[in-house]
């Protein structure tokens, strides 16, 4: 991306740096940062700089929080993170939350095998993935409460990833990558 296009997004940048700051220290992200980076969004898609339309921007907002919100009812993301990517979505319109979701996904995974690799616990970590994984294959025999009751026992890492840091690293790929 050329500096004319990078320019609008620094304050994205701005604000998800101190989102992941925060979010690394404390396992959470604050609802006033998550409404500034909201707000900040939807407002510069109505100036001349805009990196999206309105539209798109209001798009990106439902996508952002309806691809994380099923993360969030099985327990594997806190609230925190739903409104930190519909918020990612206000800048970035629904293609580019959904390839922010994605290489955060990516992301995430290398950030949490390398902690259980560091933790020691990578065979804890594939036995209880798999075990998750069963759980939502046979979802309709189980049940939901079940699958959440599973993944929520079956931790694998001693602390939460901080998924700020992800969506981070997403945002900085989706800027630099080639269009």
């Amino acid at each position: 991306m050329d500096r004319a296009h990078l320019l609008p997004m620094i304050p994205l940048l701005v604000l998800l740096i101190v989102a992941a700051g925060i979010d690394l220290r404390s396992r959470r992200i604050p609802n006033w940062l998550n409404l500034a980076l909201l707000a900040a969004g939807l407002s510069q898609s109505f100036t001349a700089l805009h990196t999206i339309s309105p539209g798109q921007s209001t798009l990106g907002i439902l996508a952002g929080f309806g691809l994380t919100f099923i993360l969030f009812a099985m327990g594997a993301l806190g609230g925190g993170d739903v409104k930190l990517l519909a918020a990612v979505g206000a800048w970035t319109g629904p293609a580019g939350v959904l390839f922010v979701f994605c290489a955060a996904g990516v992301a995430g995974l290398i950030i949490v095998v390398s902690q259980a690799l560091w933790q020691k616990r990578l065979h804890t970590l594939i036995h209880n993935s798999t075990l998750l994984a069963i759980n939502l294959a046979h979802l309709n025999q189980v049940g939901v409460e079940h699958a959440i009751a599973t993944g929520k026992s079956t931790r694998s890492i001693n602390r939460p990833l901080p998924y700020a840091v992800p969506v981070l690293l997403g945002v900085l790929t989706l800027l630099v990558w080639p269009k």
